[in-house]
């Protein structure tokens, strides 16, 4: 995808600079214009060792995990809080890094600082290590002035996603374990026990029942074109990543995890409490609405949840109020649209969404903890069904020969 540089103004005239990866410029100034900035001159980055740059660092430099940035925004939240300048923090963080690529971004941001750019505009240019809400929320920070609390803010947030997802982590380890073991036990039955069996009954040369013949089958064909099995899975595998990566491919899984029986109910609360806490420190940050939910549209982790989010902003836009675009948005609980409409009505809107967020989030952990009770019988009885099948097709015709023996 073409990168392209970009100059534009906020709302209060101050000129910002950066670079936005998309299919044209018109859809960078879309971008651009849906976050609150007037575009001035859009421009494809035709420098050929920048791109050359950026897949060197892509391939040969470690990537920023999500906790190197969680306790960078504490000790810049501590240093700024301090009184120390933006300038001088980075570089002296950077000097204590041990990841050598958030080293040279630190450096780099540092640089574009003292160059005259804004931080939020620097920290746009790795859109790998700061996301769009990242910067806006330090956007903001800068025009209140009130930094040290922006970096603060955001670091609870990025907290709250890191424990989301170690919950969904832990909560699906033992289903995908059970899942491997069966599928390995699976293949070294076929290719290397069931065989064996199959020569002794050949020496027979009896009528064998349909379950043992059944698994023969599958055996000898398995051990026939175990290549070809093994070429369709890869070519399988990229196939579907290389669906994912096109929109419409991302749009409908996105649409079709959230129609999963027991995950899918799990996923969408997932993603509602994100909305909620992204949309209350949005609010709290000061951020605009309409600019706000075209981030939390980016930020939510789901295309299909993102859309119904952009139909949310695009209702704003016309003038309806934010209960009433989430009423017809379908994506909310009675509880929470209620909670919405009395924020609105108060203007604590920020405090009643991270109500909300904590009641999706205390349904997640109830929904957790109950999937390892709900999903174990269901690996217990497709586990006893295997065996079933193998303990008749293997036994079935010992028992037959057997019983002619003793004749």
């Amino acid at each position: 995808m073409p990168r392209y540089a970009f100059q534009a103004k906020d709302q209060d005239g101050q000129s910002t600079s950066g670079y936005r990866e998309a299919a044209d410029a018109r859809s960078v100034a879309q971008e651009l214009s849906a976050t609150g900035l007037i575009p001035l001159s859009i421009q494809e980055d035709q420098a050929e060792e920048a791109s050359t740059t950026e897949l060197k660092i892509q391939l040969f430099q470690p990537k920023v995990s999500l906790n190197e940035v969680i306790l960078l925004s504490h000790q810049m939240y501590s240093l700024t809080k301090a009184g120390i300048s933006v300038v001088r923090a980075l570089k002296g963080l950077a000097e204590s890094q041990k990841n050598p690529r958030l080293e040279e971004v630190l450096l780099s941001i540092a640089a574009s600082l003292e160059g005259g750019a804004d931080l939020a505009t620097s920290l746009r240019r790795y859109p790998e290590i700061f996301s769009e809400l990242y910067a806006s929320v330090i956007h903001v920070g800068e025009n209140t002035g009130r930094l040290d609390e922006a970096f603060k803010q955001i670091a609870g947030y990025m907290e709250m996603e890191r424990e989301t997802k170690k919950r969904i982590k832990t909560a699906t380890r033992y289903p995908m374990f059970v899942l491997g073991a069966i599928s390995i036990a699976i293949v070294i039955l076929n290719i290397f026990v069931i065989p064996a069996f199959a020569k002794v009954f050949a020496k027979f040369h009896a009528e064998l029942p349909w379950q043992t013949r059944a698994i023969i089958g599958l055996s000898d064909f398995m051990v026939a074109y175990w290549p070809l099995m093994v070429l369709a899975l890869v070519g399988a595998y990229f196939g579907v990543r290389r669906y994912l990566d096109t929109t419409e491919g991302r749009f409908n899984w996105d649409r079709w995890k959230l129609q999963l029986p027991i995950l899918g109910s799990i996923f969408e609360r997932i993603n509602l409490a994100r909305f909620c806490q992204t949309f209350a420190m949005i609010s709290k940050a000061g951020v605009p609405i309409t600019q706000g939910l075209h981030i939390i549209s980016r930020a939510i982790g789901n295309e299909y949840m993102a859309d119904q989010v952009n139909t949310m902003r695009h209702g704003i836009e016309r003038g309806s109020g934010i209960a009433q675009t989430a009423r017809e948005s379908g994506m909310f609980t009675p509880v929470v649209l209620q909670m919405m409409a009395v924020g609105e009505e108060t203007g604590s809107i920020d405090e009643l969404m991270e109500q909300a967020a904590g009641f999706y989030e205390e349904e997640v952990d109830y929904e957790l903890k109950g999937l390892t009770d709900a999903v174990e019988p269901i690996l217990i009885i497709a586990i006893g069904m295997m065996v079933l099948v193998l303990a008749l097709g293997v036994f079935l015709p010992l028992w037959d020969l057997s019983s002619v023996a003793n004749k």
